[in-house]
């Protein structure tokens, strides 16, 4: 299995790591640690530059699969065999944004959480923007004005994020540790890993942060419209 070293470090820009497999058909590699986010739960995943026996080639995505995170390689570039030392570099510029973002929908999912108790139903994000759905009846403009500087509040006020990782049966000792409507984590996922807002928000997530809610900028709630009687979402933008 491959170390995933986000999952403890997300400013990680660059690491070594070992090729321990190489997938020609998927023009893709696996790696004994890597600090490529593959996506998921929302967020994108990470694109940059593989370094090995002295060339560069540059890879198209990271990628879950059942054998581990394929690191996957744009075509025509060469790719590093079994058991090559490696380097990863990360673009950075999309991994951060993508921090940013991610902590932007936690900031927003705890706010509401925390002032309304209304629970999330769904979610997508890009670089800087997205959209998340929740369990609110009822939602005006004025209330969506209140949310965004509520919101914004709480990236004023410079929050620590902290992340730690947990036994399954520790985690769900943790009281209302699952925001969302459906609880997400399958049975086979034995260690869970928190993200904390401290002194807002604590949920499990297996994505990258930012360290502190300042980090993350002013954000801006664009739109707001009903999926249903009682299923609204709201859309976001954060400044650049």
């Amino acid at each position: 299995m491959t170390t995933l070293l986000y999952q403890t470090n997300s400013y990680l820009k660059e690491f070594s790591a070992k090729v321990i497999h190489v997938k020609a058909e998927l023009h893709a590699i696996l790696l004994d640690k890597t600090a490529f986010y593959p996506g998921g739960g929302g967020q994108m995943y990470d694109k940059g530059i593989i370094r090995f026996n002295g060339a560069e080639a540059v890879l198209k995505r990271a990628k879950n699969s059942p054998e581990g995170i394929l690191h996957i390689f744009e075509e025509g570039e060469s790719m590093p065999e079994v058991d090559f030392e490696v380097t990863g570099i990360l673009d950075w510029d999309r991994r951060y944004k993508s921090m940013r973002t991610h902590t932007a929908m936690h900031i927003l999912c705890g706010t509401i959480y925390r002032d309304y108790g209304a629970l999330v139903t769904g979610g997508d994000m890009e670089l800087l923007k997205g959209r998340m759905d929740f369990e609110f009846e009822n939602l005006t403009i004025d209330l969506v004005s209140v949310i965004e500087s509520a919101v914004n509040k709480e990236v004023a006020a410079a929050r620590e994020v902290r992340v730690a990782i947990h036994s399954r049966e520790e985690a769900f000792k943790i009281p209302d540790l699952i925001r969302t409507k459906i609880n997400l984590l399958p049975p086979h996922i034995k260690e869970v890993r928190t993200v904390e807002i401290v002194g807002l928000d604590l949920q499990a997530d297996g994505g990258t942060h930012v360290r502190n809610t300042s980090e993350v900028g002013t954000i801006h709630i664009t739109n707001y419209k009903s999926k249903g009687r009682i299923n609204k979402r709201l859309y976001i933008e954060i400044e650049p």
